[in-house]
């Protein structure tokens, strides 16, 4: 998701030439679980500071990104950054650079089959987590 190359390929986005970014859609009912619990999953669960990588893995498609649906997430994820900034910088962390956007106009193209629940299908396949270990909600 993220640019304009239609229905990539998952070679093609790691090529770093498509601009699109690998992502994961999420599908929720709000009456269920808050827009703030995704987010705060989705912060505490890889370093939002590392630009256009992850760990050892680098290229465009690894930057942070979030895509809203509505101006309430919108809302939501700006204010969860900001209140997470504070707390990765008092832990040591540099400045986040998840780019936050409305996803108007902007596909999301499945990955091939294969690329699908990577990790129940490879259970020792390379995909570390690069969380920083800080929490969102101050303790």
């Amino acid at each position: 998701m993220g640019d304009l190359t239609p229905n990539p390929t998952y070679r093609e986005v790691c090529t770093g030439r498509t601009g699109h970014a690998e992502t994961v859609r999420v599908t929720y009912d709000p009456d269920q679980v808050s827009t703030e619990a995704i987010l705060t999953v989705f912060l505490e669960n890889h370093d939002p500071t590392q630009g256009m990588r992850q760990g050892n893995d680098v290229g465009t498609q690894y930057r942070s990104a979030i895509w809203c649906t509505t101006t309430e997430q919108f809302m939501a994820a700006t204010t969860a950054k900001g209140s997470f900034q504070a707390n990765l910088l008092n832990a040591g962390y540099g400045a986040i650079t998840t780019v936050i956007s409305m996803a108007n106009g902007v596909e999301f193209y499945l990955a091939e089959a294969e690329h699908q629940q990577y990790l129940e299908d490879n259970p020792d396949g390379y995909c570390p987590v690069h969380a920083t270990g800080v929490c969102l909600a101050n303790s």
